[in-house]
């Protein structure tokens, strides 16, 4: 099954990816981490992406789309995926269907007002990566694992979280229109409990 995950900042698709991809034993396909792997080993597309990043520019789609392509030829592919950030845009859709079968898409729907609860009450251990939230600290500042004293990362920020969230609706609300005239868009809600919100993705593909 070839699965596109989309859900805008913190509304836990990457959790839920890794979930359901060891129940279904097929690959998460995170274009973040397939950009860093072709940097790091130098292939041709690789080597595109990080002249751009190194002028602190977005790599531009015939880039990210190339590599996506090579990523979905590997073996471990064959058997389905999930991509998980991937596609970004209508127009990047529209290619990645010309390469690729989509069989669903997963939308995971939170509010705007519990996301930026969600994401701004977020504080990461800065030495061991821990992440809590404050309204569990329970008014604690220092890390359970390691002592360290707890940070809110700048990506965390309320007025931050909202720019995210705004650029997120701007270029995925065309998406989701565009995946839900082709009967392909499931609908979850990622405001429930992780376990209650996974169980209703494995019922929305039917697995």
């Amino acid at each position: 099954m070839n699965v596109v995950f989309l859900g805008p900042p913190g509304a836990g698709k990457g959790t839920q990816a890794v979930r359901v991809c060891e129940r279904l034993n097929i690959p998460q396909i995170s274009t973040g981490d397939i950009l860093r792997k072709a940097i790091k080993e130098q292939t041709e597309t690789g080597l595109k992406a990080k002249a751009f990043i190194d002028q602190g520019q977005l790599v531009p789609d015939d880039v990210v789309i190339d590599i996506v392509r090579e990523r979905l030829a590997m073996p471990d592919c064959q058997n389905g995926y999930i991509l998980d950030g991937f596609p970004r845009t209508v127009p990047q859709a529209q290619a990645l269907s010309g390469f690729a079968r989509i069989d669903a898409v997963v939308d995971i729907e939170v509010s705007d007002d519990k996301l930026v609860a969600r994401l701004s009450g977020r504080r990461v251990c800065p030495a061991c990566s821990a992440t809590y939230h404050e309204s569990r600290l329970s008014g604690k500042t220092d890390c359970d694992k390691c002592g360290a004293a707890l940070i809110q990362r700048d990506d965390d920020k309320a007025e931050t979280v909202l720019n995210r969230l705004k650029v997120y609706h701007d270029q995925t609300a065309p998406l989701i229109d565009f995946y839900g005239k082709q009967g392909l868009l499931r609908t979850v809600d990622g405001s429930q409990p992780l376990d209650d919100c996974f169980a209703d993705i494995l019922k929305a593909l039917g697995v």
